[in-house]
């Protein structure tokens, strides 16, 4: 993906990899970032709630999503162990991990206490 090629309110999850996560990072104000992969049951749960959410809250909340599996980098540099794991990033910095899956209203919830 070149400089500059991600969709100002996609309101669908963006792919991301180790090359892309960190201009994905400084281009958008409130993004969260879903670190899965194929064999993950309950990463597989969550992919069309975070797809929902993405539709829901377009222009507000960007969602993204990264497989962990070919993107090792992103995995260990965030020290991510279990997933799936959601990354928390608002105005270019980390704000928090949150782990696991859960219905939407509650990842919701979740989300929103980083949105300060």
């Amino acid at each position: 993906m070149a400089e500059g090629t991600f969709v100002e309110n996609p309101d669908y999850p963006i792919e991301l990899n180790d090359d892309t996560l960190d201009e994905a990072v400084n281009n958008y104000p409130f993004l969260v970032v879903d670190c899965w992969a194929e064999w993950c049951g309950p990463c597989r749960m969550l992919g069309p709630i975070i797809e929902s959410l993405a539709k829901k809250h377009q222009g507000d909340i960007v969602f993204a999503k990264i497989d962990v599996d070919k993107n090792n980098k992103t995995a260990s540099r965030y020290g991510i162990r279990s997933i799936p794991n959601l990354l928390v990033f608002k105005d270019g910095a980390k704000a928090g991990d949150i782990v696991g899956a859960m219905p939407e209203d509650k990842l919701l919830e979740r989300i929103n206490t980083f949105k300060g």
